[in-house]
């Protein structure tokens, strides 16, 4: 009997060109993946156009939104753009909310410092609204005064999740939202740490364990070791732009680098060789690959996959690596349709 896995998803963003971005969510939904996620990060394209790019050439998949802030979204600005998603996908939307890149936003002038409090506001501005009822929230950091959408929103159940990482967003996530989003640099015992507060946290509230979708790096290749050297690229990159400068680190990465299987003495060496232009390839050994993506040929990453299924995790958004994502695209969903 084969392992069980997650549902596969493809993640866009706003560094590709819309018109891949449309041809690549038309080989996810041709070769069966379940989703298509577009992460926002500021500076780069808004992701509502695209996404409601690629709702009007696909037919099946999840347009799933992953994430936008309500700091350079207002609540209420996202209700709008969520509704006339779900609206244009004919109920297909998904929406992920998250505080967002607090640096990158900080150079807008604007204050990030109350990140839960913003998106548990913003959670609830937006469930009122998308349920069409006349909307008053007074909030910590978001707030609006009667306000109803002109639009009929297509569903009152619109799902909405959370990227969350720290404890009190963990809790939160639980509290209010149906799905956890976990970003990539999280090595799967994070995963099942973060999977399991929020769902204690929901139990506690009396509300359904949130869905989990986990954020991958991903490199499918008929060679192996080829797959693994791309992925090692992307790794490099990711960790060089995203993990903190020096040596104090804040307790959530030093968290992350103990559930990793990695010490910290050889993942602050790693760091400091690919800060000082060492290749990727060599400066990152099997254990990045094994802690933070899948990689491999098709069969092999469909076993990574079906590990984290059995920790918990019910999707797989994955970001495919080298300068030939809709080939992987493919390859993968005709190993997943021979399963």
């Amino acid at each position: 009997m084969k392992p069980e896995l997650p549902r596969l998803g493809i993640r866009l963003s706003g560094a590709i060109e819309p018109r891949r971005c449309v041809e690549l969510a038309g080989a996810a939904e041709a070769s069966g993946f379940h989703s298509v996620w577009f992460a926002e990060n500021p500076f780069q394209r808004g992701i509502f156009a695209v996404a409601g790019a690629c709702a009007a050439a696909t037919n099946r998949v999840r347009i799933s939104i992953g994430v936008v802030n309500p700091y350079t979204r207002h609540p209420v600005q996202i209700a709008m753009d969520a509704g006339a998603l779900d609206e244009l996908s004919g109920g297909r939307a998904i929406l992920g909310i998250g505080s967002g890149m607090a640096p990158a936003i900080a150079r807008m002038g604007i204050d990030t410092s109350r990140p839960v409090g913003a998106v548990r506001d913003a959670v609830a501005i937006v469930r009122k609204l998308l349920s069409g009822e006349s909307t008053t929230h007074r909030g910590k950091v978001f707030s609006c005064d009667g306000v109803r959408l002109a639009l009929r929103p297509l569903r009152s159940d619109l799902p909405i999740y959370m990227a969350a990482a720290g404890d009190r967003a963990l809790r939160s996530c639980g509290e209010i939202a149906d799905g956890l989003i976990v970003s990539n640099l999280t090595p799967l015992r994070s995963t099942l740490r973060m999977a399991e507060m929020a769902a204690a946290a929901a139990a506690k509230a009396d509300r359904p364990s949130p869905a989990v979708v986990q954020y991958l790096p991903c490199a499918v290749r008929p060679d192996g070791d080829e797959a693994r050297r791309q992925v090692k690229a992307m790794l490099g990159e990711a960790l060089t732009l995203l993990w903190p400068q020096g040596d104090d680190w804040p307790e959530r990465r030093e968290r992350v680098v103990a559930e990793s299987g990695i010490s910290r003495r050889d993942f602050a060496a790693a760091l400091d060789r690919l800060r000082r232009g060492e290749d990727a390839v060599s400066a990152l050994d099997e254990r990045f690959v094994t802690a933070f993506a899948i990689a491999g040929t098709a069969e092999e990453c469909l076993d990574q996959a079906a590990r984290y299924r059995a920790a918990g995790v019910d999707e797989l958004a994955l970001t495919f690596a080298g300068a030939q994502p809709a080939s992987d695209v493919t390859d993968l969903g005709r190993t997943l349709a021979a399963g």
